[in-house]
């Protein structure tokens, strides 16, 4: 696998080897030892799927005490998935990546742990899976809105589908107190 660095320290885009022929293709999704020896995690607790379709934008979602690092990709159709800093104290506080998954061309972004994630969704339907360091609980669900001026995400698409809950997220400033600190040991 080749991994490759973002504009984030600790988000990582993830590149398996795909061995393709006349049938298709062939990859390994996961394997805990090649991961360990990336100094990526191997112990996953809890593996998510999402159905949507075009321009749904699901998130800025993070949790504060059971933070869930993620690995993500794109196993149908095509979407945008964001990264931003929201660890209060982070010297890249409030900033964004956003890397583009396909499910033709297989690859994973990993997004640690205090950092919020959300995507949109390019294609007319796409199917995106994530495997989380921590089991989710729903009273430790938080989110900044996706459309946060301070964090000035350029999403690709013009008429966001948004849930009632995600057009109800605050401002990346107003939810200061209920944001995770950066620690040095956690960005490493």
């Amino acid at each position: 696998m080749n991994i490759t660095t973002t504009d984030l320290p600790g988000v990582l885009v993830i590149e398996p080897v795909v061995f393709r022929d006349d049938r298709g293709f062939f990859l390994e999704t996961f394997r805990d030892d090649r991961f360990t020896q990336a100094g990526l995690p191997a112990a996953f607790r809890q593996d998510n799927h999402s159905r949507s379709r075009r321009n749904v934008l699901r998130g800025l979602h993070y949790q504060l005490k059971h933070p869930q690092g993620k690995l993500i990709t794109c196993m149908r159709g095509e979407i945008f998935d964001v990264a931003v800093d929201v660890r209060v104290g982070s010297p890249t506080f409030g900033r964004w990546t956003g890397i583009t998954l396909h499910a033709d061309h297989p690859r994973y972004v990993w997004i640690p742990a205090g950092f919020a994630h959300g995507f949109c969704v390019l294609s007319d339907v796409a199917d995106v899976t994530y495997k989380c360091t921590d089991i989710y609980h729903a009273g430790d669900d938080y989110g900044v809105v996706w459309s946060d001026p301070a964090i000035g995400i350029r999403w690709p698409i013009d008429d966001a589908v948004l849930s009632a809950k995600d057009q109800q997220h605050p401002l990346l400033n107003a939810a200061r107190d209920v944001l995770p600190a950066y620690a040095v040991a956690a960005a490493l």
